[in-house]
């Protein structure tokens, strides 16, 4: 977020810069260029005025490599950036993924509640509506302590029965 905030600025700033050395490299090839054409009046003899066109033919073609270098330069930002935006997105994916698993284990841990708060609420009308029963048909005590026990370690505490505690 705080790169945000001079991201902008920073954009500027490296434009100004990125500028003020191609002005600067261009003056640098236009002096160079300026001063064999200076020259050229000077050179009488066939040799010199070879070596004055390969002089020209030398700047023409430096000055089309830095063209080529800034171009290649810009490409190579944009690769970096690319592949900085890339990451920042297999970061994000991730956690997303990491959210949904998160999710889904806290959906599936709230519906195993439910099941059991239905369960033992039935089991509770189930154990009232026994207890209306005549006694001949009533589960053995020992049956009902048992089946109250295993219910004990299987439920947390919070789900258990008033009865029951």
């Amino acid at each position: 977020r705080c790169d945000m905030f001079t991201l902008q600025q920073r954009v500027q700033v490296e434009k100004r810069a990125r500028d003020t050395a191609e002005e600067n490299i261009q003056e640098e090839l236009g002096q160079c260029h300026g001063a064999l054409e200076r020259l050229e009046p000077f050179c009488t003899d066939m040799g010199c005025k070879e070596t004055l066109e390969q002089l020209q033919h030398s700047l023409t073609v430096l000055a089309a490599a830095v063209e080529r270098a800034t171009s290649a330069a810009e490409k190579l930002g944009a690769v970096h950036q690319e592949a900085r935006m890339s990451r920042a997105a297999e970061v994000m994916v991730q956690h997303v993924e990491n959210l949904k698993r998160h999710h889904l284990r806290e959906h599936t841990e709230l519906e195993e509640m439910k099941r059991l708060i239905q369960q033992n609420s039935r089991n509770r009308q189930l154990a009232e509506t026994q207890d209306d029963m005549e006694p001949r048909l009533r589960p053995h005590p020992l049956m009902r302590t048992f089946q109250q026990g295993s219910a004990r370690r299987r439920v947390s505490i919070a789900v258990i029965p008033k009865q029951l505690l």
